[in-house]
């Protein structure tokens, strides 16, 4: 199946979803999402809708992605800290924008075959493991970027802690499945300082069970 049409149409999208950024933009264009989708839903593979991925997870539409990474406003000498590997494609996005990515998934059969893109992606500066994600990454800690991939209840205090000052984070706030919104957090030198971006509808952030992490 040929998808560069596909592609076309949904990076053409992108601009009328609110993604502006040139760097999101071409990331996006240059990664390949069908590999990210399951079989059965590859024709869906560059629609702007988001598609499950096992697991009561799923993989956000691509304009949501980019809304996400462009508040991130990130370089190449960042470092940063994703709750939430999912499938890889959000993950592979950040690891085409940053210096380095730390990425924390609870379900191991998901990680697992995240790692295996990465490795087919010849990625090298993505670094991952299986966990309680709403812990951050401590042995890494500060990060100069976070980026929740699932809904929590309120700006994680865990997660917001391992962040440099004018370090940013972008997360999903409310636990109604119809309402939830985007915020951009950033960490100053007398807290922090909060932006609401959109509406939007994720999975929301459940802590690892003992046992999970790795």
């Amino acid at each position: 199946m040929n998808f560069d049409h596909s592609k076309a149409l949904l990076v053409m999208g992108l601009r009328s979803a609110g993604v502006t950024d040139r760097d999101v933009m071409a990331a996006i264009e240059s990664v390949p999402r069908e590999i990210f989708v399951p079989p059965v839903l590859r024709h869906h593979a560059y629609s702007n809708v988001t598609l499950p991925i096992g697991h009561e997870q799923t993989l956000s539409q691509p304009g949501i992605v980019g809304i996400m990474t462009q508040a991130l406003d990130l370089n190449d000498r960042l470092k940063v800290l994703e709750v939430g590997t999912g499938s890889g494609y959000q993950t592979t996005i950040l690891a085409r924008l940053a210096r380095r990515v730390y990425t924390v998934e609870r379900h191991k059969p998901l990680l697992q075959a995240a790692e295996a893109r990465f490795e087919e992606l010849k990625l090298r500066n993505i670094t991952s493991k299986c966990g309680d994600g709403t812990l951050g990454w401590e042995a890494q800690n500060p990060f100069d970027r976070v980026i929740v991939t699932a809904a929590a209840l309120d700006v994680p205090p865990i997660l917001a802690d391992q962040l440099t000052l004018g370090g940013v984070m972008v997360v999903p706030i409310g636990y109604d499945s119809e309402f939830q919104t985007i915020l951009r957090v950033v960490r100053t030198e007398n807290g922090f300082d909060t932006q609401e971006l959109r509406d939007v509808r994720f999975v929301p952030l459940i802590p690892a069970e003992v046992g999970e992490t790795g």
